[in-house]
């Protein structure tokens, strides 16, 4: 292997920062005023070579002997070398919206629950997974239609008969003979089931120095296509293993893309590879990009023919994958941007001689440059030399100059970390186009701050708009935190811009519905925002200040929008203390004057419910004027409502799920709770909580148990238990 020696030199990389709106709330016809942040320049050591000359370009990587030359260079300005060898990198993994606009009107159901016609001899309508964008389906470990029901769990899969409910049983449970114990991510497409688990590699490797070969244990994720037309004698028809750990998929039509996650192992690079029944089919293309970046990942984006046998597979060479947003069209990967080796060291260095050096009085600014320039001493030397002349020199100095003095350069300094937070500070974001089987990178981006999560993200014809929360701390100012939204065009360069929202808070959620966002930021009270995205200079419309938060905002209609989240009061000196889960109907018909038509507090602060983390569990659906999600709380707590210290005596807890009748002119009124917790089943909370229905009947699954109830009473029309029933278990063929 030819690696080539290069010589460090300093490069200027120009950020340009959205254009920052300082924003005064005058909900009238008023203009926003813009003020325009100009350019800022951060230097950062890098080495050049033919692998990264600071173009920022996406390039392909041709071999796996090209891959470790890349890697070798990389090292260089990422620390990842020791006496000139190769020693594995570690690096921090980084954190973690709505369907396109619409016409809406007062018989439209803006959800995600959708209704879907009659299939097979099943019932006439029924709902299924709670997603973001329509017509992308997300995996879960419950998948459904008109008639049947699919569920993965650890390691088995179940198949009910649930149409009708009152005839409703188990017809199949099977063990899969994985190396995975809990199966979570399933699609269903017809009669074809696309199942998800992670395993691990058969590679094996030398370990440095030795000469015994070694099992690796590399992550490997494999996606079952099963065909279920049988229910009774399902078939695997392929196995596909694609090096990397399960991320995220999405279902269009009848393909899947999918994301897995590999480490970068630096003593023995190699690139991933696809296998089909343990035989090797293809190496994906693999990219990188030619920017001073910490590679941690190889993030490899799969699509699999659900039908037929085309797959497909592309491998980017970058950080560790977060949120992910999938609209029919393109396919957008984020992370946190990991700033590289010694960026920290070398920018304590510039604020050094860029800023404070030029506030020195110039005699001082001239024997420091003769310091610098003395090439005989070495830099522990030199900084005693400059240190001991700055001390001299305000021993020198008036008491009110050096002060004087003192404060110019904080200012200064605070401008200048300010400047370095706010560029270390960014989410990348990659744009992948997808068409079927066809994967085509386009553009590469970055934003200021955080996302929160999928829901941050939205894109809108040939906008993608992001809402992010950054947050970052100064030596003279301490925490700062603000939000911001930006927007981008098809080639992700920010376009336009609104920052500085709700300093001192964070986004707790965020939904994008057409034309409008809503935001809910959170430190004492909850600021409901309603911000107006008609243009690529985002407008705050209307804000609304009320006890508590929401963490998930779901589509009403185009004036009304659901929020789930807790109840909150103030307890003095600047303490909030979390209360119960909280559901608020917020009207948005005038957009200047949101407002709360109606809400309800469940329990207190003990109280749980999955749908606050994880939108899967919440279910609404229009035309049924159904809201239902799943809660775990103290029975005494409860007691009124669900009789529940009768039912859960041994671990005083009640879980079960809350259902609501919601609508724009009643608000919101409990229905009912149906119970899942009992004496035989097992305390784990209400993880995994899922409702749907099927016709005129309300389906809500736990691990333990699928009940069905009356949509319209909520009267108990059978139960199914689906956990520890002492039956044998068949292994799937």
């Amino acid at each position: 292997m030819n690696s080539k020696v290069t010589i460090p030199i300093a490069i200027i990389v120009s950020v340009i920062v959205t254009a920052g709106i300082m924003v005064t709330l005058d909900f009238g016809q008023q203009p926003l005023t813009t003020q325009v942040i100009p350019p800022e320049t951060i230097y950062i050591d890098k080495s050049t070579s033919k692998y990264f000359e600071g173009t920022n370009n996406i390039k392909k990587i041709s071999s796996q002997e090209e891959l470790k030359s890349i890697l070798e260079t990389s090292s260089m300005f990422s620390g990842n070398f020791y006496d000139n060898r190769l020693i594995r990198s570690i690096a921090d993994e980084g954190f973690m919206a709505a369907p396109p606009p619409m016409a809406m009107d007062d018989s439209a159901v803006v959800q995600e629950s959708a209704t879907v016609s009659k299939a097979q001899s099943g019932g006439s309508d029924y709902s299924t997974t709670n997603v973001q964008v329509e017509n992308v389906d997300e995996p879960d470990y419950l998948k459904n239609d008109s008639k049947y029901v699919y569920i993965v769990s650890h390691n088995t899969l179940s198949i009910i008969d649930a149409y009708p409910a009152e005839s409703a049983k188990i017809i199949l449970k099977i063990a899969l003979d994985v190396e995975s114990q809990y199966i979570e991510n399933m699609f269903l497409n017809e009669d074809r089931l696309v199942i998800f688990y992670n395993g691990q590699s058969n590679d094996e490797i030398i370990p440095q120095y030795d000469f015994v070969p070694i099992r690796s244990y590399e992550s490997v994720t494999h996606a079952l296509i099963v065909d279920v037309s049988d229910k009774e004698n399902p078939k695997i028809l392929k196995d596909y293993s694609i090096d990397g750990h399960f991320t995220d998929a999405r279902m269009i039509e009848d393909y899947v893309y999918f994301v897995t996650n590999s480490n970068v192992d630096y003593q023995y690079p190699r690139l991933p590879i696809i296998m089909e029944d343990s035989v090797r089919i293809m190496t994906p293309d693999a990219f990188y990009f030619d920017n001073v970046e910490q590679f941690s990942n190889f993030n490899t984006l799969t699509a699999i023919d659900i039908f037929g046998d085309k797959i497909n597979s592309e491998t980017f060479l970058m950080g560790y994958s977060g949120a992910i947003y999938v609209s029919e069209d393109n396919f957008y990967l984020t992370y946190q941007q990991s700033m590289p080796f010694g960026f920290y060291e070398n920018s304590s260095r510039d604020r050094f001689f860029d800023v404070i050096v030029p506030l020195l009085p110039d005699h001082i600014q001239e024997q420091i440059k003769a310091i610098q320039e003395d090439s005989s001493i070495n830099s522990s030397t030199q900084w005693m030399k400059i240190s001991e002349l700055m001390q001299k020199s305000y021993n020198e100095m008036d008491k009110k100059d050096k002060e004087k003095l003192f404060e110019k350069i904080k200012e200064a300094l605070n401008e200048y970390d300010v400047k370095v937070q706010e560029e270390s500070a960014k989410t990348i974001i990659h744009k992948i186009s997808i068409d079927n089987d066809k994967i085509e990178y386009v553009a590469k981006g970055s934003v200021p701050g955080r996302l929160l999560n999928q829901f941050s993200m939205d894109e809108s014809e040939d906008r993608f708009r992001v809402a992010t929360t950054t947050e970052y701390y100064t030596q003279y100012q301490g925490t700062i935190r603000t939000n911001s939204i930006y927007i981008l065009d098809e080639q992700l360069n920010i376009v336009g811009g609104l920052d500085k929202i709700a300093p001192d808070e964070s986004i707790f959620s965020a939904r994008f519905m057409g034309d409008r966002l809503y935001l809910v930021t959170f430190q004492q009270v909850d600021p409901f925002f309603v911000i107006d995205l008609s243009t690529d200079t985002p407008k705050i419309l209307g804000e609304l200040k009320i006890p508590g938060f929401s963490n998930y905002l779901h589509p009403y209609d185009e004036e009304h929008v659901i929020g789930i989240g807790r109840d909150t009061k103030e307890i003095g000196e600047g303490r909030v203390q979390q209360l119960g889960i909280k559901i608020a109907l917020f009207n948005v018909a005038d957009v200047n004057n949101p407002k709360v038509t109606d809400d309800i507090v469940i329990g207190n602060s003990s109280t749980q419910s999955e749908a606050l983390y994880d939108h899967k569990a919440f279910f609404f659906d229009k035309t049924k004027g159904i809201l239902s999600i799943p809660i775990n709380g103290d029975s005494q707590e409860l007691e009124e409502i669900t009789s529940a210290k009768k039912i859960a005596p041994d671990y005083n807890r009640w879980s079960g799920f809350y259902v609501f009748g919601l609508d724009k002119t009643n608000g919101v009124n409990l229905k009912g709770t149906i119970t899942h917790s009992g004496e035989d089943s097992r305390y784990y909370g209400m993880s995994n909580a899922r409702t749907f229905y099927i016709d005129d009947v309300l389906y809500t699954a736990s691990e333990d148990y699928l009940k069905m109830n009356s949509l319209n009473s909520l009267e108990e029309v059978n139960s199914i238990k689906l956990e520890n029933t002492g039956k044998f278990i068949e292994y799937m063929k």
